[in-house]
């Protein structure tokens, strides 16, 4: 039992699993929406241009009936003629049947969007299978399919019948009038019914459109197995996991660079590496580092720093070894204290001595010995050698 319902489709599809169906040419579609969409808008193409429609059908049919001498004394011109007034009704309808075309692509897709798959029309072994083609002639979806056509033929056929039987009068009548009336009043007739049609059409289509889009979704669910798997599957790929990890550092610059805004100073090298600490005067704590970059991250801090007014002070070894040493939001190591203190106080003290007029020197900043590094983050001796 446990088994059975570990394989249920219990889970929403991925959307590498929506893109797969996508390429297999397996995309929720309403055959009711085209069907609705074409009524309509060629019913609508039938009311604008009705009148001068019927007329120019009228003149061909009337044109059709006149006879001359010269096709009575040569047959085969009746021919040519007959085959000038195909073209002329041809070029009066060409308006619908490219509006047909047209409307027909463009609501197809309205459901499940326009794709194209080569894979959905290559033939599959499959489909030749007794036992899987009984299963779908009789399955759940086919019985669905079915009542859905029984339906929709039992409500047009409704609706024609209802349409026919209002003008019953009209129809008996139209064998006893002249040829232009009896073609208005027919088609008054038809375009009255059409648009009932087209309304239970698209009735039908809003029934439909939503029932598709839920059934494929219900078709597209996985297991909680698969899902596990391909999440698996996904994660094994080098280039999956390179992508993480990119958008995991460029996740943790973006937070690094928005607390250089509460960074006290920035120390640098002064070109190739950049830390920017803060420190909190109300706090026992020590200073801590809110953001570190080499190279062309360094010169991105030293421009947010400029941007927000925050002080740059320039000491290699001290950058250096802050660089090396210590991680995001974590304090200076207890042997840079006296160092990272000394540029502080410095900093603190700028303001007011600009407020007294007064030129503060700048501190002669000492890294322990055990401190230095070199760009490399070598340590190195005083001498400046790598150890």
């Amino acid at each position: 039992m446990a088994e059975n319902s570990a394989q249920e489709k219990t889970e929403a599809p991925t959307a590498r699993r929506l893109n797969k169906a996508i390429k297999d040419g397996e995309v929720a579609r309403s055959v009711e929406l085209p069907a609705a969409v074409v009524v309509i808008g060629t019913l609508l193409l039938l009311l604008l241009t009705g009148p001068w429609l019927i007329e120019r059908l009228a003149a061909l049919f009337a044109q059709g009936f006149a006879l001359d001498l010269r096709s009575l004394r040569q047959p085969e011109l009746m021919i040519s003629a007959f085959g000038n007034q195909l073209l002329a009704l041809f070029l009066l309808t060409v308006p619908l049947l490219v509006y047909t075309l047209v409307a027909a692509v463009i609501s197809s897709g309205m459901t499940g969007g326009h794709h194209f798959s080569l894979k959905a029309v290559q033939p599959k072994a499959s489909k030749l299978n007794l036992i899987s083609g009984l299963k779908r002639m009789f399955g759940v979806r086919a019985a669905v399919e079915l009542g859905k056509a029984i339906m929709k033929f039992a409500l047009v056929a409704t609706v024609l019948w209802i349409s026919i039987m209002n003008h019953m009068d009209t129809l008996m009548q139209m064998g006893r009038m002249h040829l232009e009336p009896a073609l208005t009043a027919a088609a008054g007739i038809i375009l009255e019914s059409a648009v009932w049609v087209a309304l239970s059409l698209a009735f039908i289509a809003m029934i439909d459109v939503p029932y598709q889009k839920h059934a494929y979704m219900k078709r597209m669910r996985m297991t909680k197995q698969e899902v596990k798997d391909e999440f698996k599957e996904m994660e094994g790929r080098p280039e999956v996991k390179a992508q993480i990890r990119r958008r995991q550092r460029e996740m943790a610059n973006n937070r690094m660079m928005q607390r250089i805004k509460d960074a006290d100073v920035i120390i640098t090298n002064p070109q190739h590496f950049a830390v920017a600490l803060e420190y909190d005067p109300s706090s026992d704590g020590a200073p801590v580092m809110v953001a570190k970059g080499a190279d062309l991250m360094a010169a991105r801090i030293r421009e947010e720093a400029e941007t927000h007014g925050i002080h740059i002070f320039e000491a290699p070894p001290l950058a250096r070894a802050i660089y090396f040493t210590t991680e995001l939001e974590q304090a200076v190591p207890e042997d840079l204290y006296h160092a990272v203190a000394q540029v502080i106080a410095y900093v603190f003290s700028l303001e007011g001595a600009a407020i007294q007029g007064r030129v503060r020197p700048r501190p002669q900043v000492k890294v322990p010995p055990n401190m230095l590094f070199n760009a490399d983050g070598r340590p190195m001796n005083p001498e400046g050698v790598s150890a």
